[in-house]
């Protein structure tokens, strides 16, 4: 069966566009420091509840997605992150701020799930390349929007951040002509407990490692996106460009995921997962140990080893626990991310203390521990 690309291309322009507004705020994090008078705990909060709203709620929409196949979950949260994100940049203090980009974020959590469930159904026989364009999508929205809030916010203000939301809402308007009705996974019989149940089957197991390599994987991966752009201020670039690194790290794992999903339709998911997680802290460690110019090459090098194993996890899991893939995806996409990113408080707390630096030097060496799980994993590919 041949892939669909028009349906893919929407699909994919709705986690482009979702994530795009969502990536607005760990850029400014400097500004709003300065402007509202944030501590790193704060900052770490606010970066912890926008991951845990975003992410930690996926499974529960997932289910709700797939007992009620509508596109309402789809538009209704896009709207919301297209809209309030923007908002925050009117917020006069940290509960205004901390209140929109809540709101925001669980928009985000709303479209998730249904999208990345619906992908296999129009992926034809390229699931794994499939889904690594999909989450493309979303990487490269990272990547982008922090060039582009920083441009605007440095040029315009905080103040003229709610124009950007007229983008958002032009996109919305040509994906309801687009984007079709989900459909249901055969789960709407079964209770929230019951679904995940049914959706991973004897598959169980291995899901569960998969996930536990996710999450190891979102605890750096959450760490440095927050705190690295105030890293770099600190350490005398501009916003704007801790904004252009930020957004460097980011475009690299565009292609990095590419590259791992496309690799990994040949030769499977685990000798991809072990390459990458086995070279990550190096990667890591020399982002942080190079000065100058060099650091838009380390954070080239880091955000490809960070960012590749996302589609990875998701179309691993979905081709061994097929029935839910909704569920599935919510799972490693959601709750390992959300999870792996309600530890950035503690993380603030640590760099409030000990400066951030030499705590993310720490956590640098977590994705080794990750290494040992992968080497239980079963080896599959998505094509069998």
């Amino acid at each position: 069966m041949s892939a669909n690309l028009k349906i893919l291309f929407a699909l994919t322009l709705v986690h482009f566009t979702g994530d795009f507004y969502s990536s607005f705020i760990n850029p400014l994090f400097p500004i709003f420091v300065d402007k509202l008078d944030l501590s790193l705990t704060q900052v770490g909060i606010i970066a912890g509840v926008i991951r845990m709203m975003a992410f930690i709620i996926q499974p529960s929409v997932g289910y709700l997605a797939d007992r009620y196949p509508t596109r309402i979950f789809i538009f209704t949260g896009l709207s919301l992150a297209v809209i309030f994100i923007p908002l925050s940049g009117l917020a006069p203090n940290f509960w205004v701020l901390l209140f929109c980009v809540t709101v925001g974020s669980i928009g985000s959590a709303m479209f998730h799930p249904s999208v990345t469930g619906m992908i296999p159904l129009y992926a034809g026989r390229h699931a794994g390349f499939s889904m690594s364009i999909f989450n493309t999508g979303g990487t490269l929205a990272f990547g982008l929007g922090p060039l582009f809030i920083t441009w605007v916010v440095a040029t315009f203000g905080l103040s003229a951040m709610p124009a950007t939301m007229i983008i958002g809402l032009l996109v919305i308007g040509y994906l309801l002509v687009v984007i079709p009705q989900p459909q249901s996974e055969g789960l709407k019989d079964f209770g929230f407990l019951g679904a995940i149940k049914q959706s991973l089957g004897d598959a169980w197991k291995p899901v569960s490692l998969i996930w536990l390599v996710m999450f190891l994987r979102a605890v750096v991966g959450q760490s440095f996106l927050t705190f690295m752009p105030v890293l770099f201020v600190q350490q005398g670039f501009s916003v704007v460009a801790a904004g252009g690194i930020y957004a460097v790290f980011l475009l690299a794992g565009t292609v990095s995921g590419l590259l791992s999903g496309h690799i990994s339709d040949r030769i499977g998911f685990k000798p991809v997962l072990l390459f990458v997680f086995l070279l990550m802290p190096p990667a890591l460690w020399l982002l942080l140990g190079v000065g100058g110019a060099w650091v838009y090459l380390g954070a080239v090098v880091a955000g490809g080893f960070v960012l590749a194993p996302l589609p990875l996890g998701v179309t691993m899991a979905q081709t061994l626990a097929p029935r839910g893939r909704s569920m599935v995806a919510s799972l490693m996409m959601g709750f390992a991310y959300g999870l792996g990113g309600l530890t950035t408080p503690l993380i603030g707390k640590l760099a409030d203390i000990y400066t951030i630096k030499p705590v993310l030097t720490a956590m640098a060496a977590i994705p080794l521990l990750a290494v040992a799980v992968i080497t239980l994993l079963p080896r599959t590919k998505a094509n069998g």
